[in-house]
């Protein structure tokens, strides 16, 4: 068994695959891992692709489970120590999954970590998804190193080579080990797509894991394979499911206070949408509160809740990027400032 499993999460991709899968088990080392294709019930010919492969492990899912489920259901067959996740639009470079590797073999308290992302259509520019690691301001909204809002940064090597502390890591590519996987219970399906990867990574901030973004190893992303920006299926997902976020893992004392100013920020999101024209994303912002109000709703336990709180970026990236014009990460206000 080797240490490592890279798994590819696909539906109806053929093409995605026979573009970027030979890359994959090119770039990586086969004395560490192997390449796992988990496919979420496709019906256009991915399969068929696959049995000509023979370094590929398949493992068949009945029906799309999403992001979320396919992951959970592909990793419980699994039994290797370390799980990457690895969209299947993503290209690896050479050299790409050791360092990944031996940070997590030195030290026991990193639970994830994730590669540089640059943009593929963009080489020289940070990938939205990802970048360079993740954070959350104080109401919700996820930024990254090297990319806030649709603000991109060029990749000059501006933040060094050494790991750094993130919030969290994305799930474009993302090295997790198992056994904390599964004991954190997976990711959350109920979001099917969609902010649980920052959602599993907020419930490891509770219990004092620590993530790690690795500039030296790269991984070029194309981005908006499944859904894309302009899809208001995508709108929806992200807004009911940072509500259900917020909701699961705020402190108590927090809670009420913050989802009464994400309500008012999402109405003026809505109201932004319909100015640019965009009447569908509107509407999903709207339907994706009125989801959230009216769902039955559960908050997990034995969270320290306070611990993650405290990793929160705390002021507000709205106000700091559009009032401050503080559009590039380096140029955010620091907590100690």
């Amino acid at each position: 068994m080797k240490d490592v499993a890279v798994v590819i999460l696909n539906w109806n991709g053929v093409s995605l695959l026979s573009e970027y899968l030979p890359e994959v088990l090119r770039c990586t080392p086969s004395d560490i891992a192997e390449v796992v294709v988990a496919d979420n019930g496709s019906t256009d010919g991915s399969l068929a692709y696959l049995e000509g492969i023979d370094d590929v492990h398949v493992i068949k899912l009945e029906q799309n489970y999403g992001f979320a489920g396919g992951y959970n259901r592909a990793i419980a067959q699994l039994d290797h120590r370390y799980i990457l996740l690895l969209n299947s639009d993503a290209r690896p470079t050479e050299g790409w999954l050791r360092p990944l590797y031996d940070l997590m073999e030195e030290d026991p308290q990193v639970v994830a970590a994730q590669p540089k992302i640059l943009w593929e259509r963009q080489p020289e520019c940070f990938e939205y998804a990802g970048a360079l690691g993740g954070y959350l301001d104080k109401w919700g909204y996820p930024f990254c190193r090297g990319r806030i809002f649709d603000t991109l940064e060029h990749d000059e090597g501006q933040y060094g080579e050494a790991p750094l502390e993130v919030f969290w890591t994305t799930g474009a590519a993302m090295m997790v080990r198992r056994e904390a996987f599964v004991a954190a219970g997976g990711f959350d399906e109920r979001y099917f797509a969609h902010q649980e990867e920052i959602d599993l990574c907020w419930r490891w901030q509770c219990t004092g894991y620590q993530l790690r973004a690795v500039p030296t190893s790269v991984v070029y992303h194309l981005g908006g394979a499944s859904l894309g920006a302009e899809n208001p299926r995508k709108t929806y997902l992200n807004f009911r499911n940072n509500l259900r976020m917020l909701y699961k893992l705020l402190p108590k004392r927090h809670l009420y206070t913050t989802l009464l100013w994400r309500f008012l920020l999402d109405h003026v999101a809505a109201i932004a949408f319909l100015c640019q024209g965009k009447w569908q994303d509107a509407w999903a912002v709207v339907r994706a509160d009125w989801t959230f109000i009216c769902e039955p709703k559960a908050r997990p336990t034995g969270l320290d809740r306070d611990r993650g709180y405290k990793q929160l970026y705390p002021y507000s990236l709205l106000w700091r990027y559009h009032i401050h014009g503080e559009r590039y990460f380096s140029q955010l206000r620091s907590p100690q400032s």
